[in-house]
């Protein structure tokens, strides 16, 4: 089984940005705890600052992976491209926010590929990431 992460922008500054938000440890070790914890998993991890490179990205992969998980960042609320790039996918694509979208600021609370996707998960902190991989090798059980 294949699954891709994908993070939109600012999330490569995780460990180090807005720590009371977005907690103290890395995405990349994060990812490395995954990649232990799922041995039977082939997953890759991809982060973009780009709004267009992660659109190129989702095509790339929206016919050859079975699972694709994104954090849009701040993308979610203003990206009606990439919304459009998840709506061709055709594996369970799964929107996930680390913090709780809905109880921050209210232009955080529309996400524009949420329509798109099979499930989001907010507020659960870097476990929505392990909750979203629990829920993508269900729909393949």
């Amino acid at each position: 089984m294949k699954i891709q992460l994908i993070n939109g922008p600012n999330l490569n500054l995780l460990g180090n940005r807005e720590p009371d938000l977005y907690g103290y440890q890395t995405f990349d070790d994060f990812f490395d705890e995954l990649v232990t914890k799922y041995p039977d998993i082939d997953l890759k991890y991809f982060q973009s600052n780009s709004e267009g490179e992660l659109i190129d990205r989702i095509q790339e992969i929206a016919f050859s992976y079975d699972g694709i998980i994104i954090n849009p960042g701040a993308f979610a609320h203003t990206s009606i491209a990439i919304a459009d790039a998840i709506k061709v996918v055709m594996c369970p694509v799964v929107e996930v926010h680390i913090t709780n979208i809905y109880a921050r600021e209210p232009f955080r609370h529309r996400s524009y590929l949420s329509p798109n996707a099979n499930g989001i998960i907010t507020g659960c902190g870097l476990d929505g990431y392990r909750l979203a991989l629990d829920y993508i090798m269900l729909q393949h059980a």
